[in-house]
C-alpha cells in the first residue's frame, strides 16, 4: 500500500506541474503575439533608418568621425537576455556565441567591458569576472527607444573617451515561433559592411515585412549637409546605433516569449505523458495486490476446509 500512496502522490504532483506550466504556456502565448508583431513591425523602420546611413556614407567622405576609426582599446559587448529563465537554450545561446566573440577576438577578460541588458546575462558574467560596466533590469515587453538611448549613449561615453575600441551586441534574432538565432552583429566601428549586414539581418527574404521593391542604388545621389557633416553625423550616428540595439531588444522579447511558450507547451505534455505512464503503474500495482488478496483469502478458505 506504501507503494501505492506513493505512486499516487507523484501522480497528484505531475498533474499540478502540467497545471502550472498550462496556464505560463497560455500567459506567454498572449505576450508572444504582441511581442512579434511589435518587434515584426520596426523592421522597416529600422531597415530604413540604418539605409539612411548606407547611402551617406556612399556619398559623403565620413573617415574622419570617431566612431568610423579602428582604435586601440577594449571590446564592449551588449549582451541582451531575459531576466526569467523557463525559455529553453534561450539565454545560454546568447551567452555562448558572445563568450566565442570573445575568444575569436583575442581579448582578455580584463580587457572586456560587459553592457548586460537583461538579468541572466548580467548574473553569469559578473560570476565569472568579467567588467559589468552597466546593468539594465526588469525591461518589460513595452521597453521605449528612449531606456535604449541611454545605454547607448553611455557605451559611446566609454568610446569618446578612448576606453572600448570596438562594440558588439550579442542578442537572439527572431525567426519564427519554433527558431530563434542568438546573432552578434558589430556596432562600432561603423562601416559600410556592417551597416549593410544589419540591414539583411532586419529584414526578411521573403514574406509580410520583405522589401516590396528591388533596392534602389544611391551611389550616384549628392547630399547637401546643413550646418555641416560633423555636427548632422554627431547626432545621427548615435540615434542610429540606439535604433540598431532597440531592435535587437524588441527581437529578443519576441524570442523570449516565443522560447517560453515552447518550453512550457514541451513541459505540460511530459507531465501529461508521466500521468499517464504512472496512472498505468498504479493500476497495475493495485491489480497485483488485489490479485494477491483474493489469492490469499482463496488460500485460507481452502485451508479451512
Amino acid at each position: 500500500m506504501a507503494s501505492l500512496k506513493n505512486i499516487k502522490t507523484k501522480i497528484l504532483s505531475y498533474k499540478k506541474t502540467g497545471t502550472v506550466t498550462h496556464a505560463m504556456e497560455a500567459v506567454s502565448a498572449v505576450k508572444m503575439r504582441k511581442a512579434q508583431e511589435r518587434a515584426l513591425g520596426t523592421r522597416t523602420y529600422a531597415a530604413s533608418a540604418l539605409t539612411v546611413l548606407e547611402r551617406l556614407s556612399k556619398t559623403i567622405d565620413l573617415s574622419k568621425h570617431p566612431l568610423l576609426n579602428v582604435r586601440e582599446g577594449k571590446l564592449c559587448i551588449i549582451v541582451i537576455t531575459s531576466d526569467k529563465g523557463l525559455a529553453g537554450a534561450l539565454n545560454s545561446g546568447v551567452i555562448k556565441r558572445a563568450e566565442e566573440q570573445i575568444r575569436t577576438s583575442g581579448y582578455a577578460i580584463e580587457n572586456v567591458v560587459i553592457v548586460a541588458i537583461g538579468r541572466r546575462g548580467a548574473e553569469y558574467f559578473a560570476s565569472r569576472g568579467y567588467d559589468v560596466r552597466i546593468r539594465r533590469d526588469n525591461l518589460g515587453d513595452d521597453v521605449l527607444e528612449n531606456d535604449i538611448h541611454i545605454v547607448v549613449s553611455a557605451v559611446l561615453g566609454f568610446h569618446a573617451a578612448g576606453e572600448i575600441s570596438t562594440c558588439v551586441v550579442a542578442y537572439t534574432n527572431f525567426v519564427s515561433t519554433f527558431e530563434q538565432e542568438p546573432v552578434v552583429r558589430q556596432l562600432v566601428p561603423i562601416t559600410e559592411e556592417v551597416i549593410a549586414s544589419m540591414v539583411k539581418g532586419i529584414r526578411p527574404a521573403k514574406g509580410k515585412y520583405a522589401p516590396q521593391v528591388e533596392a534602389v542604388k544611391h551611389t550616384n545621389i549628392s547630399y547637401t549637409i546643413e550646418p555641416s557633416a560633423d555636427a548632422v553625423f554627431a547626432i545621427l550616428l548615435p540615434r542610429l546605433l540606439s535604433i540598431a540595439v532597440f531592435h535587437a531588444t524588441l527581437e529578443s522579447k519576441a524570442s523570449e516569449h516565443s522560447a517560453r511558450m515552447v518550453a512550457m507547451k514541451s513541459a505540460t505534455d511530459k507531465a501529461k505523458d508521466m500521468t499517464k505512464s504512472l496512472t498505468r503503474i498504479f493500476n497495475k500495482v493495485r491489480q497485483a495486490a488485489i490479485t494477491r488478496e483474493v489469492s490469499e483469502i482463496t488460500s485460507g478458505m481452502e485451508a479451512m476446509k
